[in-house]
């Protein structure tokens, strides 16, 4: 079994008129169990060429819905003003500008539960991956 643990740490000094901090940390699990996540497509990145357009980063089709599916994400550009605009199940969920990540639950199990990704220049490249017990 796999063990893989997630966790996040937010702080600000200056955001609200008191500092902030806020810590979050999960054991990645089955569906429906404690067993580990067992799968992963591995850590990859992609780079789309000039002429930019809607990319599909993970297709709904390939996967088992009722599995536990969590993917990272993130922007690579040192360009600020450059995004990713990330579309989950045929939804814009948001832009994922210059060194953003996100990482979330996806829900998958037809071609319209697609994530895609569209770069807002040429050239740009994300890092992803998917961790599932499917």
């Amino acid at each position: 079994m796999a063990t893989t643990i997630a966790s996040i740490n937010i702080t600000s000094t200056d955001l609200l008129s008191d500092s902030l901090s806020l810590s979050a940390i999960a054991t990645l699990t089955g569906a429906g169990n404690s067993t580990g996540l067992t799968h992963t497509e591995g850590l990859g990145r992609k780079t789309l060429a000039s002429g930019h357009a809607q990319y599909t980063l993970f297709d709904g089709t390939n996967r088992t819905a009722d599995k536990a599916h969590k993917i990272y994400l993130k922007n690579l550009s040192g360009t600020a003003a450059e995004y990713f605009l990330i579309t989950v199940n045929g939804e814009d969920m948001g832009r994922l500008y210059a060194g953003d990540w996100a990482f979330f639950p996806w829900s998958a199990h037809d071609a319209d539960n697609d994530i895609k990704i569209d770069p807002s220049a040429d050239d740009m490249t994300l890092e992803y991956m998917l961790f599932t017990d499917d």
